[in-house]
């Protein structure tokens, strides 16, 4: 490689380092603003001395090394697929591992719904969360204008989901100064009263924190659910790695992040050493009086970048979930056409929207909301933990007993994070069990309904080649140009084929049986686009896979693929598609209110047809009913 070559290589990877900096690590980077003010509320009890300090310090440090660095930048990203990471993504990655007919399968794919449903549950509270913490900060300035605190943050909320539509394509570029900006502010904040009290680095010893746990008992087991605030966007690092690469995202946190983690950390305990006083608000009483505005300026704007990114990753997600058969089909637009991944979905937009603001006037403030988003949290990290174990077990070459012993050991510590927030139900962890519930709910019944409208359909038509015979021995009226039946299977007829041949009395010359099915990858390369199969008589099987990651547009790829044996003239071709009548019956399929639920759902789904880019002027739609 060249010097030039090498030189841009370096320019490169630098850049996309401080990318990721502003997108993956604005939530975690922003956890100092409540992090140690959590773990010292007045509902914990605790005193702050040098023992207790010391204590939580030690467990908010090692919380990072062991569940942020080990846990997610050394070993899950290794659990990617094709480089693509997340919850959705990891499932894919498991299920290709186990075995087709193992038990597994469920239990996987349910645990894949669940961890969906809890990062739902952190799209909705870290904007509330992450803004509140950081416009609460002007309550230092004078205790006047606390009354302004929440018409504030409304402000902030409505700006921060009405600019949405707009997509953030190149306000994305200012995130990474911005947010580096922050951490180098925190980093010096922190270090220069370190200077002034260095006992604290006392607590890089682990020995503190077993400590704390000595001294306290069970309170130092509840506060476990003020530290786990301290990894709150871990998992970020995961669900962004397809954005930046893993090199990237590890540098980024290793030689930037942690370290300005870690010294605002120490910091804010050097301060509460001096004065305990301080404990009200210890990141805003280490900013110097002169700096506070400007600081909450910034801290907003950190708060803004990180809730943008979780928001966008609920776009991501869910646009995943749609592909994979997890969630109905909804309006996607894209708001970048030079940038992958830049999406709009309104509807999950809106429903944020109208959630988080119902949390911010809720709780009021983010004492309040803390045990709501350390659930979510502990409850995404667990599920990631069941999921590699499964993982490692099944595909890697790692001895058992390594794997159980690393398995336990964070299974352990996980169960402990959660069971601290857990226990809170009452105090406000209700919250993300209930988004989880119905989020799940949503999921599971979407996908059943699905499954039984598939079965029910397949039930009532006649295989493809018993199809065939039938027309050899009586043919029916031919017509000139290719028709398109777009179909769910690769076996049985399309309803809309014979409600065609029925009732018009006649077929095209050439006929292809065309479905569309997502691949458990995010992006099919060229050979794994398509598969082809002329069946005789004038009919074709034409199988278009697109990954998860991908949207599918039919007329495009068919365009672009030049299918041997196949002759596609866009303006001689017809598509046909079945329109469902679905009926909820009550003694067969779901429950009776899942039924309804899924006939709302898919009366308010984006129609398959739409979704997959068939134009309007060639489409001709069959009614089929369906009892379900």
């Amino acid at each position: 490689m060249s010097a030039h070559a090498q030189t841009a290589s370096k320019a490169s990877k630098n850049a996309l380092m401080f990318g990721a900096i502003g997108v993956v690590f604005g939530d975690i980077g922003t956890s100092p603003l409540y992090t140690l003010k959590e773990a010292f509320g007045e509902h914990y009890g605790l005193a702050a001395n040098q023992a207790n300090i010391l204590g939580i310090l030690s467990l908010v440090f090692w919380a990072m090394i062991l569940v942020v660095t080990v846990k997610y930048v050394i070993v899950i990203t290794r659990a990617d697929n094709r480089g693509e990471g997340g919850i959705l993504s990891l499932m894919t990655v498991v299920h290709r591992a186990i075995p087709i007919a193992s038990p597994l399968t469920y239990t996987v794919g349910i645990l894949g719904i669940l961890g969906t449903a809890f990062f739902f549950g952190d799209a909705v509270i870290t904007p509330a969360m992450s803004v509140l913490s950081a416009v609460e900060g002007v309550e230092l300035l004078t205790p006047k204008l606390h009354k302004y605190i929440i018409p504030t943050v409304l402000v902030v909320l409505v700006a921060l989901f009405s600019f949405q539509r707009f997509g953030t394509d190149k306000v994305g570029k200012v995130f990474g100064p911005i947010t580096t900006v922050w951490f180098v502010c925190i980093a010096i904040l922190g270090l220069l009263q370190i200077i002034e009290n260095p006992v604290v680095l006392q607590a890089l010893n682990p020995w503190h924190g077993i400590n704390f746990f000595m001294i306290n008992g069970k309170a130092a087991w509840l506060v476990l659910g003020a530290v786990v605030l301290c990894v709150t966007g871990g998992e970020a690092l995961y669900a962004d790695m397809g954005h930046f690469g893993r090199l990237p995202i590890r540098n980024a946190w290793m030689f930037i992040v942690l370290p300005a983690l870690v010294l605002n950390y120490f910091g804010q305990g050097s301060l509460v050493l001096a004065n305990p006083a301080a404990v009200n608000n210890p990141f805003y009483n280490l900013v110097p009086e002169a700096l506070l505005i400007p600081m909450i300026v910034l801290a907003t704007f950190a708060t803004v970048i990180a809730s943008q990114a979780v928001i966008s990753g609920a776009f991501s997600l869910t646009r995943e979930a749609v592909q994979l058969g997890y969630l109905p089909r909804m309006k996607i637009v894209h708001t970048s056409a030079h940038t992958i991944g830049q999406i709009y979905v309104p509807w999950v937009n809106n429903l944020l929207f109208v959630t988080v603001i119902g949390l911010v006037l809720g709780f009021q403030n983010s004492s309040a909301m803390a045990a709501a988003y350390g659930v979510s949290v502990t409850g995404s990290m667990l599920i990631d933990t069941v999921l590699v174990i499964i993982l490692a077990s099944q595909g890697w070459r790692i001895k058992p007993v390594y794997i159980w012993i690393a398995g336990i050991s964070y299974l352990i510590i996980d169960i402990a994070l959660f069971s601290s927030n857990a226990i809170k139900f009452l105090h406000g962890a209700w919250v993300p069990v209930m988004l989880g519930i119905i989020v799940f709910t949503i999921m599971r019944t979407w996908r059943h309904g699905r499954n039984l409208v598939r079965e029910q359909i397949n039930r009532d038509s006649l295989r493809i080649e018993h199809f065939i015979k039938s027309i050899m021995v009586d043919p029916p009226v031919r017509v000139q140009g290719t028709a398109i039946f777009m179909t769910p299977s690769n076996d049985y007829l399309p309803p809309s084929l014979l409600h065609n041949l029925k009732h018009n009395k006649v077929l095209h010359s050439q006929n292809i049986l065309l479905s569309v099915e997502t691949a458990s990858i995010p992006r099919a390369e060229k050979e794994e686009r398509f598969s082809y199969v002329e069946l005789g008589s004038g009919f074709s099987r034409l199988t278009l896979r697109y990954g998860y990651m991908e949207d599918p547009d039919v007329p495009k790829s068919l365009k672009q693929w030049n299918i041997p044996g196949l002759e596609f003239d866009p303006m001689d071709t017809t598509y046909f598609a079945s329109r469902e009548a679905l009926i909820a019956k009550a003694d067969q399929g779901m429950v009776l209110w899942r039924d309804k639920l899924f006939l709302f759902m898919s009366r308010n789904a984006t129609p398959a047809t739409e979704f997959f880019g068939i134009p309007g002027e060639r489409l001709v739609e069959l009614g089929t009913k369906v009892v379900i």
